[in-house]
């Protein structure tokens, strides 16, 4: 599947964003290493802390499933779903991403017009990892 079939699939997950608060609307779409694709989209709660971003959305259905090798992420999002500028994923989960995936793994972003594609450990350089751990 190419980059710009993983961003469809993002943008498609991006209409169904529950986002009353912030009107930000954010769609992801996550391919495993077998080429299964699950797609998620923000979730948010009055309670902010609650909310969920897209990109766990999509990894836990993932991981949920059996799933824990995965090739990219596709990540879009803007305010009432204007796609207009690229949409990067939060700190959380960037290590979400870490606990599942390699320094290389491939995180794609567009903008309504450019695509970007960046590696997790790019993004993330200095992860808390399982080698972290004492």
């Amino acid at each position: 599947m190419s980059n710009k079939d993983l961003i469809k699939r993002a943008l498609n997950a991006m209409k169904t964003a529950y986002c009353p608060y912030s009107d930000f609307m954010v769609g992801a779409a996550l391919i495993t290493e077998n080429g299964s694709i699950y797609t998620g989209c923000n979730i948010e709660n009055c309670s902010f802390s609650a909310t969920v971003c897209a990109e766990r959305t999509a990894f836990f259905k993932a991981v949920s499933q059996g799933e824990t090798k995965f090739r990219a992420i596709a990540i879009v999002g803007g305010k009432k779903g204007e796609n207009t500028d690229f949409c990067y994923p939060c700190g959380v989960c960037r290590q979400v991403m870490s606990e599942f995936c390699n320094d290389d793994f491939e995180i794609v972003l567009y903008n309504g017009t450019d695509i970007k594609t960046y590696t997790l450990g790019e993004l993330l350089p200095h992860n808390f990892g399982r080698d972290s751990l004492c």
